[in-house]
């Protein structure tokens, strides 16, 4: 008989693999439930919509992408607005997925500021974006664009958001049914994706010139 706890990274890990996932109503509602969307937003990974406002500001090179600098400070940045559905058990287990290697998160730093950051969880040749917020103007634009290209160059094939909203639509984002969802999924599980396959690339010309490309 198993002894698995109700709420796991496993369980978690397998339910990714499932096509779903866990949220919480607000911060203080200890109860989990499982999503399994109707309608499922992704990015391509070669279609991020880079606006000219944005190049500007990449161009500019006032800021440092770092990735798994700090999950955790991501995480709580994630969680710090009015409604959140990221409460302290959903935190605690991303932080675990973190530590065993399945979690990752993107920051953007000015200074020693985190501008703002994206985190979220993999599996073969598929992420599933967690989150993501900003503290400085397009901090988590510029987190997803140089998420999005890290995660091209490692060989990943599917970026999952969950959900599409007009933000990541206006970035290049589209809906897609759940089955064909599913076939894309099942796909990327088969590949292999490795987010250490290559060093996350510091100059921010050469991302967005690669993402300019293929946008």
């Amino acid at each position: 008989m198993s002894t698995e706890p109700a709420l796991s990274p496993a369980l978690i890990l397998r339910a990714y693999a499932n096509g779903i996932f866990p949220m919480a109503e607000t911060r203080d509602d200890p109860e989990i439930f499982w999503v399994d969307p109707r309608e499922r937003g992704i990015f391509p990974i070669d279609g991020f919509h880079v606006s000219r406002s944005m190049a500007r500001r990449v161009r500019r090179a006032e800021y440092r992408a770092t990735l798994n600098q700090d999950f955790a400070a991501v995480v709580d940045g994630c969680a710090a607005r009015e409604n959140t559905w990221i409460n302290d058990t959903i935190r605690g287990l991303y932080i675990e997925l973190h530590n065993m290697g399945h979690a990752h998160s993107l920051e953007i730093y000015e200074g020693d500021v985190l501008a703002g950051g994206v985190y979220g969880v993999s599996l073969g040749a598929a992420f599933f974006g967690e989150s993501m917020f900003s503290t400085r103007t397009d901090g988590s634009k510029r987190a997803l664009l140089h998420l999005i290209d890290h995660l091209r160059r490692c060989g990943f094939h599917l970026f999952d958001t969950q959900f599409l909203t007009d933000h990541l639509a206006s970035l290049g984002a589209k809906e897609i049914s759940r089955s064909d969802y599913r076939s894309r999924l099942a796909s990327a599980l088969q590949m292999p994706g490795n987010i250490w396959k290559v060093p996350l690339d510091r100059d921010h010309d050469a991302v967005l010139q690669r993402m300019t490309q293929t946008s």
